[in-house]
């Protein structure tokens, strides 16, 4: 994977992941020029961060402060750095609404460094008061995942939340560049504005499936590169 993306998504130790492979992790990210983020989580390494937690807002804080802490000296022994932080999996999806838990997570990258960007979804809380505290925010779009008419990710649960045909993927990321809109999961058609475009690479068939949309994005033309660049 680290071959065909521009920027990683690097769990910190809580969802997924331990000190040795974070590392290695982080040494082959630098001998590829990728760009390292921190993908901060929920502490539920059973789980893999993908249940929500009814967190008290400063331990959350606490939590994001002490995973980005750990993987920038694990970035930095490695030549690296960490350049971007985006929330995971449940964390991810509850702060598009969860007031207290957005405003926590925004906290603590103020806290750790203001002039790191982070990644969320459009029209969500969290970016909504990243932006108010003066964080830059980055809007993202996901490739292997089915969206709701309102924009949302269709719940994985839900049948169809996870997109697998790498053909169908790649046409639907080239649509969504070019043309900012997407087909939701009911066929209608949603506009979805996107700086950075998300593969999980935990998915089966990940590589190939970031290998479809890069190569369709290139032959449509569009030039692909880090958006902290």
């Amino acid at each position: 994977m680290l071959d065909v993306v521009t920027s990683a998504n690097v769990a910190c130790g809580f969802h997924a992941g331990d000190s040795l492979t974070l590392q290695r992790t982080c040494a082959r990210a630098v001998e590829r020029s990728v760009v390292i983020g921190a993908q901060v989580g929920y502490r539920d390494l059973v789980g893999f961060g993908r249940r929500f937690v009814d967190m008290d807002p400063d331990e959350l804080t606490a939590d994001v402060i002490y995973q980005v802490g750990a993987l920038e000296m694990l970035a930095r022994v490695a030549g690296g750095h960490v350049a971007y932080v985006k929330p995971h999996g449940a964390l991810y999806n509850a702060i598009a609404h969860h007031e207290e838990q957005a405003e926590a997570v925004v906290r603590a990258v103020v806290a750790i460094d203001p002039d790191l960007p982070v990644l969320g979804l459009p029209g969500s809380v969290f970016l909504r008061r990243a932006e108010a505290a003066g964080l830059r925010t980055v809007v993202e779009a996901f490739a292997d995942r089915a969206y709701t008419p309102e924009g949302t990710l269709v719940p994985r649960g839900a049948p169809g939340a996870v997109l697998h045909d790498p053909t169908e993927v790649a046409a639907r990321m080239v649509r969504l560049v070019t043309e900012q809109r997407v087909t939701a999961v009911d066929g209608t058609d949603i506009e979805v504005q996107a700086e950075s475009i998300c593969t999980h690479g935990d998915s089966p068939g990940a590589v190939e499936m970031a290998r479809a949309v890069r190569a369709a994005l290139t032959g449509a033309g569009v030039e692909i590169a880090p958006f902290t660049a």
